[in-house]
Parts: C-alpha cells; sequence; structure tokens
C-alpha cells in the first residue's frame, strides 16, 4: 500500500512498474502491424534479470503479461499510448518547440530514439536509481541520446521546479510536457500541484499531453485486492480518487486542449481493441495547448 514519503529503485514498488511496462512495449510491439516499436524497451528488460528474459523468450506463460486475458490488452495499451505520445512530440518539434521535460520519466527512450531536431534539450526527472539504470544501460550497450538529454534527479513530491530550472529549464522558452503513466500514482491534491506547477513553468506556445484513468469501480478494486498476483500489487500502488480532468482543468486557464479514449483511438489506427479486462475504456489521452 502507497504510504507518504515511501520510497522505490528500479525493481520495487512504483520503479518497477518501470521495467513491468517496458517489458509490454517489447511484446506488444511484436504483434503485426503493431503501431508503434520501442527497440530500448528489451535492452531494459533483459538487463534486469534472468526472469524477464525468461518472459521474453516464452518460458514463462503464468506471467500476467503472457496470460490472453490481461496481457493482451496491456501490450496493446502501451504500444497504444507509445504511438499517441511519439505523435505528440513529433508535432512539437514541427511548431518549433526545441524543450522538452518527461515528468517521472521511467524508462522512457525517447532522447535516444526519436529523431529530434538540432538543439533539442530533453529534461528527464526521476528518481536517481532509475535514472542510473537506463544511462548505464543504454551506455553500455552502446547508444547515446540523439537529442541533449539532462538528468534531474528529483522526486516529484520534492521541489521539482526548482531541480529543474537548476539543471537548465528556461521557463521563457515554449516546452513540450510530458505526463506519461503518472497521474494514477499521485493523489487529487498532488496532481493539483503537479499542474499548478506546469501552468507556472510554461511560456506561450508550451504543450502537454497526458494519460490519465478514470476511477476503478469499488467492486473491481475490491476484488483485485484479494489476489497476489500483479493485478493486486498494482491497485495497492495506485489512488483511485476522483479527480479533475486534465482538459477541464487546463482549459480553465485559458488552455486549449483535447481528449480521446484509448479504444477510440486505438480504432482510429485500425486497431481491433483487445478482449479481456475492461481498463482499457477507462484510459483517456489528453493534449492541452497554452496560446
Amino acid at each position: 500500500m502507497r504510504t507518504d514519503g515511501d520510497s522505490w529503485d528500479i525493481n520495487t514498488s512504483v520503479g518497477s512498474t518501470a521495467l513491468f511496462v517496458a517489458a509490454a512495449r517489447t511484446l506488444g510491439g511484436r504483434a503485426p502491424g503493431a503501431p508503434a516499436q520501442d527497440p530500448f524497451a528489451e535492452i531494459f528488460v533483459r538487463a534486469a534479470g534472468p526472469e524477464w528474459v525468461d518472459l521474453l523468450e516464452g518460458r514463462a506463460p503464468e506471467h500476467p503479461l503472457a496470460t490472453p486475458e490481461f496481457g493482451a490488452q496491456f501490450q496493446q495499451h502501451q504500444i497504444g499510448r507509445t504511438r499517441y505520445f511519439d505523435d505528440f512530440m513529433a508535432a512539437a518539434a514541427q511548431a518549433g518547440i526545441r524543450q522538452v521535460v518527461i515528468l517521472a520519466a521511467g524508462l522512457d527512450s525517447r532522447a535516444y530514439r526519436l529523431p529530434w531536431p538540432d538543439g533539442t534539450a530533453v529534461y528527464e526527472l526521476d528518481r536517481p536509481q532509475v535514472l542510473e539504470f537506463k544511462r548505464e544501460t543504454l551506455a553500455a550497450a552502446g547508444h547515446k541520446p540523439v537529442a541533449e538529454r539532462h538528468e534531474v534527479a528529483v522526486d516529484l513530491r520534492e521541489d521539482w521546479p526548482k531541480a529543474l530550472r537548476d539543471s537548465g529549464f528556461d521557463a521563457d522558452a515554449p516546452t513540450a510536457w510530458l505526463v506519461e503513466g503518472l497521474l494514477i500514482y499521485l493523489t487529487p491534491a498532488a496532481q493539483e500541484q503537479l499542474f499548478d506547477a506546469i501552468d507556472t513553468l510554461s511560456a506561450p506556445g508550451s504543450r502537454v499531453a497526458i494519460e490519465q484513468m478514470d476511477p476503478l469501480p469499488a467492486e473491481a478494486v475490491a476484488a483485485m485486492s484479494q489476489g497476489d498476483d500483479s493485478g493486486s500489487g498494482w491497485v495497492r500502488m495506485i489512488y483511485n480518487d476522483p479527480r479533475t480532468d486534465a482538459t477541464v482543468w487546463f482549459g480553465d486557464r485559458g488552455w486549449t486542449g483535447e481528449r480521446v479514449y484509448l479504444p477510440d483511438y486505438l480504432s482510429e489506427l485500425g486497431q481491433i481493441p483487445a478482449e479481456g479486462v475492461q481498463q482499457q475504456s477507462l484510459i483517456n489521452l489528453v493534449t492541452v495547448i497554452r496560446p
């Protein structure tokens, strides 16, 4: 169960979800016609230990990501949101934005794999253990970032705006912000504080891409909490509380935005939403732009 001030690294608590998601990106990217691939995700997963290698090699059929009722849907979820946020970054670059901030960056590899224009600075915020694992793993594999990558080793419950500025961030330049796979791990009050900080630090022309999830039904939370699998572990790490919709929050402050639910977005990509637990129907993807 989450507590105020709890801690983690790449293999524990919230940090371990980065590996789980990277494995899902790897497996989902292998599907025929997958709308996105992240070749760096497999590098992370293989470096994490033999149990993860077994999953990738098909030797762990009991793993949740290998099950038809959960794995196929979760893989599709991760690949779908990867495509959405990759396209968001491409549009931001085309609009002339050269400053990117990835909050709770985890094992995000965009600084390494996207075709960034010259002069693009990417700021990655996360706990130092997570950033260190990513940097050392990719360096050992011979990879260097394409963009000017800045590690900002900070817990988002701390004064991360100061840490960001101290790392060279320019609040007078338009910024592309990425909030992927983060909000459900924040209390509603912490989400408000996060949005406040983004709003304060955003110059005209900035834009934000956000993944958010409607609250799970109480009966689903109760059922998941009774088990001892990844579903029960995951539900104990999130804050399943009602909170302000991002399009509404930013819209009230003069930003323009749009929201799409994941199944609808997958359909736009020509994908048939996978069957199984219907968590996909609660996920929605948001882009807001400050005029």
